[in-house]
């Protein structure tokens, strides 16, 4: 049985929650989303698996998911984004956010998401039952086609995005 961390607005644990049952009950748990960027400062994307149990085959980041009790976030990254993408890299931290929003059969994601930032320049070799396809975009050319096409990207990705383009996070990082 997967469980998640429940946790409060501070994002201090509050328990554990079988993860379907805290999504059918909207329950603020711990998230993570990364993102990883390649030489050429264009995102990696994943096409989320046609069968996920919420937004199968919409495009999100790079990895996303719940670290397990007792493990730290940045483990969790890195088993993830091993896991699901079979890449192996360095991650950090740039900020943290509470969303909530409706996915569709009853479900609902309400995450204290941490989102993390990471280069990785190679092809990814993606688990088949989490991702149905890849890309790297431009930051500019993802931003267009999120605002032409809304509805094929994760709640949590364009809430994302909308963050870090519009406080120059990004930008930020970018100019280091």
């Amino acid at each position: 049985m997967e469980e998640v961390i429940l946790v409060d607005t501070e994002d201090r644990e509050i328990g554990l929650m079988e993860k379907m049952q805290a999504h059918r009950e909207a329950k603020l748990h711990r998230a993570f989303s990364v993102f990883l960027l390649n030489d050429e400062n264009e995102v990696l994307l994943q096409q989320r698996a046609l069968d996920k149990y919420h937004c199968g085959g919409m495009w999100t980041n790079t990895c996303c998911s719940h670290p397990r009790a007792g493990e730290t976030l940045q483990d969790a990254v890195s088993r993830r984004l091993k896991e699901e993408m079979g890449i192996a890299c360095d991650t950090n931290w740039i900020y943290s956010f509470i969303y909530k929003a409706d996915v569709g059969g009853g479900l609902f994601e309400h995450e204290f998401d941490h989102v993390f930032l990471g280069r990785f320049s190679g092809i990814p070799q993606p688990d088949e039952n989490e991702v149905s396809e890849w890309k790297y975009m431009t930051v500019d050319a993802l931003r267009e086609d999120v605002e032409a096409h809304p509805v094929k990207y994760t709640p949590w990705f364009k809430i994302i995005l909308a963050e870090v383009l519009n406080k120059g996070i990004l930008d930020r990082l970018l100019n280091k």
